[in-house]
This record gives C-alpha cells, sequence and structure tokens, in this order.
C-alpha cells in the first residue's frame, strides 16, 4: 500500500512517490528527529535509572526488594490514558497542581506543555515514569539469580561494592540490557495514547512523532498510502535500532 496513491476507494501506483513526498516534509521531517530523540532519551533514562535502582538494593532484605518492586511497578499496571489524563491535569497551566505550586512560588503560571522547548522533555518523563517499573523488575531478577559463588570470591580478593557491580553484575547483566533496549524502542516507536492526550502533536508540530504522523495522514487526512509509507520507515528504524542488541543478546547467549 505504501506504493499506491489512496484517497477512499480509489487508489492508483505512483511506486517511490509517497516516500519521495514524505522526505520534502518538513513535518515528517520533525517527526522523525523527535522520534529519534524521544527513543534515545527513553532507552538511556530507563537503562540507566532502573540499573541505579536495582544495583542500590538488590542484596537487601527480601521484604524492602518487594516493596521497591512494588512501588516501581505500581505505574506500569496504570493504563496509559489515566496516567496521561492525570499528567495533563497536573500540567495544566491554568490550574495545574504543578503551575500552582510554582505560582505560589512566585515564578508564575507554566505552560510546559505549551513551549516548544519544554514539551518533548516533559512527554519523555511521562512515558519514563510509566515504564521504568519494567526494567527494575527484569533487573532485580537477574541479579538475584547470581551465583553467590561470584560476589564471595570477589569479596576474598578484597573487591569493593562498585568493583562488584562493574566486574560481575554489569557483564551478566547484559543480555537483560539487551532486551530492554530492544523493547523500550519498540515500546517507544509506537507511542500514541501520551501524545494523543497531552499535546495533539503541538505546538507547532513540536511534540510530533511519527507515529503520530501516521495517525494523522491515516485518519485525519485520509491519506493511507503516506501512513503506510510512514509504517515502512518506522520498521526499518526499528529495524536498524534493534538489531545490533539482538546480535549482542545472540552472541552472549
Amino acid at each position: 500500500m505504501s506504493l499506491y496513491s489512496v484517497y477512499g476507494v480509489d487508489s492508483y501506483f505512483v511506486g517511490l512517490e509517497n516516500f519521495s513526498h514524505l522526505l520534502q516534509d518538513t513535518v515528517f521531517v520533525k517527526s522523525i528527529l523527535n522520534t529519534i530523540f524521544f527513543v534515545v532519551a527513553i532507552v538511556i533514562l530507563t537503562i540507566l535509572f532502573a540499573l541505579f535502582v536495582a544495583t542500590t538494593v538488590y542484596d537487601k532484605n527480601s521484604k524492602y526488594v518487594s516493596f521497591i518492586r512494588g512501588a516501581y511497578y505500581l505505574p506500569v499496571m496504570v493504563s496509559m490514558v489515566v496516567m496521561s489524563i492525570v499528567w495533563n491535569f497536573l500540567l495544566n497551566p491554568s490550574n495545574g497542581l504543578i503551575s500552582f505550586y510554582f505560582e505560589q512560588l512566585g515564578v508564575g503560571h507554566l505552560n510546559l506543555l505549551g513551549n516548544t522547548k519544554t514539551v518533548m522533555p516533559i512527554i519523555v518523563f511521562v512515558t519514563f515514569v510509566g515504564n521504568v517499573g519494567q526494567a527494575i523488575i527484569l533487573y532485580l531478577a537477574t541479579m538475584i539469580g547470581i551465583s553467590q559463588d561470584y560476589f564471595e570470591a570477589a569479596q576474598l580478593d578484597g573487591a569493593t561494592r562498585w568493583q562488584r557491580i562493574r566486574n560481575i553484575i554489569i557483564p551478566l547483566v547484559r543480555p537483560t540490557t539487551a532486551y530492554l533496549v530492544v523493547i523500550n524502542i519498540i515500546a517507544v516507536l509506537k507511542i500514541f495514547v501520551v501524545i494523543q492526550l497531552l499535546t495533539g502533536g503541538g505546538p507547532n508540530n513540536a511534540s510530533v512523532t511519527m507515529m503520530y504522523y501516521l495517525y494523522q495522514n491515516a485518519f485525519v487526512y485520509n491519506n493511507t498510502g503516506a501512513a503506510a509509507a510512514i509504517g515502512v520507515l518506522m520498521f526499518l528504524i526499528a529495524l536498524l535500532l534493534s538489531v545490533p542488541q539482538l546480535r549482542s543478546f545472540i552472541k552472549t547467549n
């Protein structure tokens, strides 16, 4: 379908014309840049934060570990629709709780979702909060499953906690890291609800991603051919970003 021009029930073959038009479309180029920023930011934040939390608590009391698991996994169980509505209320520049507190501090009304410089970082943060719990759970499960023989040998050699983390834990959780990178890339590429409910792609297309632009072409502009072409390009990007991690995962195993 990406090679056809489709409007309603009428369609005709256009070859690579849909792709050519997309690459000349400034909104589509902006959506690519936003998507790349989104993917890179979420992957880096999720991996680093989850590793930090997991390495901090993996060897603590089991009840404490269970509490940490539950606390961080709770947002994962909440629907992204519900979470987006809550954040939209909190970030509302007129009567939102965050804007209210900043006004009390003398900063004035904050319109974080209406500012082209802050809208993408805010969307990244909201998505990160909703997804990081899964990464923490997986890292904790992997670390708890590591044989104690490694740690006992390291302790006998006088290794510090940081040395144990760097030389034992991080190498042994590499397959988990590769898996998390891949699933986060795929998850971010298909995120739609957060953007639709928080910004609708605005302001001035500052938060349009490839997935959101695909939706607009398919259901707003009725340009199914262009939407299909965007889907093909998204698949190629996901493949390009995921293959190195999958190769690393297979090689490690």
